[in-house]
């Protein structure tokens, strides 16, 4: 693995996205996740999926996790309406619901799922043991690819994808610090075996600003990539995150606007 040190583990595996499903940060993330998707499955043909840190792919947000944070109901339970019917991602949860009940929601995995069509290869990666289980069964009807290992190892082994068109989200937790020191190393390994990848990084906006150094290196080494950010208020009192950024190398045609567009969706909330 990239990383064995076990400490590096021990923190990666603490983190359960059950707790942030649906927040803010997921509408920013998965509203941009979607209609990438969709515009790429407009041409005829094949494309890659491959996603690095993929959590359990579905998620209850009536269960405990999310009542205890609230940040889902300040987030997509606040915003679903705000979507077009006919956009990409009020799309995709409309499907979840008609699936899975109205308080499901689709982490991205199955948001990729829905999108793709038969014959598009989905990877995805998860080390949480409980996670892998529940993502395993949540993705198993579509025929994922599904490893327990290192999300950026499982990357660099794939890239150059068959086929080679595609797109990879790369959504660490950042519980681990060191991530943020590595991710513009990791991200040029990926992009230089794998050109004509839609390279896409999710991160989070924090009160101290962590991402600051990535974001300067990542935007020396790809200066046309798109950077879309949205700030938001704290969850709570004393949480740390002020809101979402996505790093895209290659963005599709079209997609600058569409970031503006839901940028101002969410700054309505």
């Amino acid at each position: 693995m990239l990383n064995p040190d076990p400490r590096y583990l021990a923190a990666m595996l603490s983190y359960q996205h059950g707790y942030h499903a649906g927040n803010l940060a997921d509408v920013h993330k998965h509203a941009l996740l979607a209609w990438m998707l969709d515009y790429l499955t407009q041409k005829d043909k094949p494309l890659s999926y491959i996603e690095t840190h993929a959590g359990r792919g579905l998620y209850d947000l009536s269960g405990p996790e999310a009542a205890m944070t609230g940040e889902a109901a300040a987030g997509i339970a606040r915003l679903e309406t705000q979507f077009p019917p006919d956009h990409p991602y009020r799309r995709r949860l409309a499907e979840v619901h008609a699936r899975f009940g109205p308080t499901a929601y689709p982490g991205s995995p199955l948001i990729a799922a829905l999108s793709l069509r038969d014959g598009d290869p989905i990877h995805l990666a998860e080390l949480h043991p409980r996670e892998l289980y529940a993502l395993e069964a949540n993705l198993g009807p579509w025929g994922a690819h599904v490893q327990k290992r290192d999300g950026f190892e499982m990357a660099l082994a794939l890239c150059p994808p068959t086929p080679r068109r595609g797109l990879t989200l790369i959504d660490p937790s950042y519980e681990v610090k060191a991530d943020y020191d590595r991710i513009p190393k990791l991200i040029g390994q990926i992009a230089r075996k794998w050109n004509v990848g839609i390279i896409t990084l999710w991160y989070p906006i924090l009160a101290d600003a962590p991402h600051r150094p990535m974001l300067t290196e990542l935007g020396q080494a790809f200066p046309e990539a798109l950077r879309s950010e949205v700030a938001f208020p704290p969850a709570r009192e004393g949480h740390r995150m002020t809101g979402s950024g996505m790093f895209i190398i290659n963005p599709p045609y079209g997609l600058a606007d569409e970031a503006a567009r839901i940028g101002q969706t969410i700054g309505s909330a």
